[in-house]
This record gives structure tokens, sequence and C-alpha cells, in this order.
């Protein structure tokens, strides 16, 4: 997979995220996807999404930085959303905050096959 390949597909999966067309993650996903290191497969990962968008009704993944090295991405993704109630143990109860996650994507065979993520949680403390 070249940069402008892994480019398309990565911010078609975010796309697909945003939409939350969850029949179609497959084609972005692998179906051996481990996330942070625990093997979750693909329904372990749609189930995570899945209760991310019941938790933040309105999350939407915004790239703000994309840096391409095929077969692996590093993303910083930015969020400006309200959290319903409890969100990385912290009580936002509906109020709004922003934030950001770093990601790491390791893909095989044009899916994300391995996934490294950390959320900027000092900067929500910070808001509340």
């Amino acid at each position: 997979m070249n940069a402008a390949d892994l480019d398309e597909t990565y911010r078609s999966y975010i796309a697909c995220l945003n939409r939350q067309d969850w029949p179609a993650l497959g084609r972005f996903v692998h179906d051996d996807v481990v996330h942070n290191g625990r093997p979750l497969g693909l329904s372990g990962y749609r189930a995570m999404l899945e209760q991310d968008f019941r938790e933040i009704p309105d999350l939407r993944f915004n790239i703000a930085l994309l840096i391409l090295d095929p077969p692996t991405i590093a993303c910083r993704l930015t969020f400006d959303c309200t959290p319903a109630g409890k969100f990385l143990g912290l009580d936002v109860n509906g109020r709004r905050v922003s934030f950001c996650e770093h990601v790491f994507y390791a893909f095989h065979n044009g899916r994300i096959r391995q996934v490294w993520s950390l959320i900027d949680k000092t900067a929500i403390e910070a808001q509340l």
C-alpha cells in the first residue's frame, strides 16, 4: 500500500466512523485487530466504538495531523464534544470538552491490524 492509498483509506475510515456506518467497518479494520495490546477482533473493536458513540452522542473524529509511513500511520485526532456521563473516569456529565487523541495504526493487507491510542486526559481534567 503506497502513501496515497493509505491516506485515502484512512480518511475513508474516519468518515465511516463519523457516519457510524458499522457494516462498512470491516473494509478498514482487520478481523484480528488489536487495540492497545488487547486482541479485540473486529466485533470487539466495533463494540468499543459503538459504546463511545453511546457515551458521547455528538462524537466526531477530526484529523488534525496525519503522518504516513506505509504501512504505518501516526495521527493526532481532535474532539470537541459533550460526553453524557463519566468519561475516562471523570464526571463530565454533559459539559463540553475539547481534547486530543494520539493514535498509531499498523496496516496489514490494506486494513488496520494494530492500534495504539492515548487520549489527553489532562486536558479534559483542566476543563472540569
